[in-house]
């Protein structure tokens, strides 16, 4: 069993059978059919991936980790607000008629500030300390900028990422204040898992520990019996992702730099519905 598919499984079950209904409030998210999208959530998981041992990817139904890491490299490499730049289109729903999300994800990162050893960006400020300052307890980044929250299209969701480095291996810990357990949790698991490995490769060192930390961790009423049918599966094993390790320089990465072996899931075909 892959390890990602045991921790997917347990946290559902947890939400489904002691979480929070909030059916008679007045929630801000709706369906395609304007019908009030509610949840059931739990508050405040926390969940441990130890990338020396696998990759924590699904096996109960596929994610497209191709697609992930594309959005992954849209965000943190381009540093880019505009879908024009992504290769996918699962952020159609909240950009405008140019195509941008506003001073959101990518926009926050490619911002320069001032420190006493030079402007960066926040991306380079992370280079930089993991190369310079590795013993740091300073070396993260935050999306939430309070100041740009009106000029955002989507808040961000996974807004907050913390390095340390423990000898020479490298651990993270993510921060997300909302997470769709269906739609986005493994994807965005998968996507923190292969950024780690990423600032390792370029930095000299070992991908370590990837903390995911979710203060609303909810399934949508519409998903519960597509979640309910994914738990009832019997999981495969883990695959093995594989990272071209000739690349040490962070903006070199592509999409192809990375590929899963072995990888088996289940069959879902069916059209997740999306609530905005």
């Amino acid at each position: 069993m892959s390890y990602a598919d045991q921790v997917f499984i347990e946290n559902c079950k947890d939400i489904l059978e002691h979480g929070f209904w909030d059916t008679e409030l007045d929630v801000r998210p709706v369906w395609e059919d304007g019908q009030k999208a509610h949840t059931v959530k739990k508050f405040g998981i926390v969940n441990r991936y130890d990338l020396q041992k696998e990759f924590p990817i699904l096996t109960l139904r596929r994610t497209a980790f191709k697609t992930a890491v594309d959005e992954l490299l849209w965000i943190w490499q381009k540093k880019s607000s505009n879908i024009n730049e992504l290769g996918s289109k699962i952020w159609d729903s909240w950009a405008d008629d140019m195509g941008s999300i506003g001073k959101a994800y990518g926009y926050q990162l490619g911002v320069k500030h001032k420190y006493p050893e030079g402007e960066f960006d926040q991306v380079d400020r992370i280079l930089y300390d993991l190369k310079h300052n590795p013993q740091s307890r300073r070396i993260m980044s935050n999306l939430y900028n309070h100041h740009d929250l009106s000029e955002m299209r989507l808040y961000p969701c996974a807004y907050s990422m913390t390095f340390n480095v423990t000898g020479g291996t490298l651990n993270a810990v993510l921060n997300q204040r909302s997470q769709d357990m269906l739609t986005a949790n493994n994807w965005n698991v998968c996507q923190y898992a292969v950024l780690v490995h990423m600032f390792a490769r370029v930095s000299g060192l070992a991908a370590g520990e990837l903390v995911h930390v979710i203060a609303d961790a909810h399934i949508y009423d519409r998903h519960v019996p597509l979640v309910e049918d994914l738990i009832a599966r019997e999981p495969y094993g883990a695959p093995a992702m594989w990272m071209d390790k000739t690349v040490d320089d962070f903006y070199n990465f592509t999409k192809d730099s990375f590929r899963l072996d072995g990888y088996e899931y289940h069959a879902f075909d069916v059209k997740i519905p999306v609530a905005v």
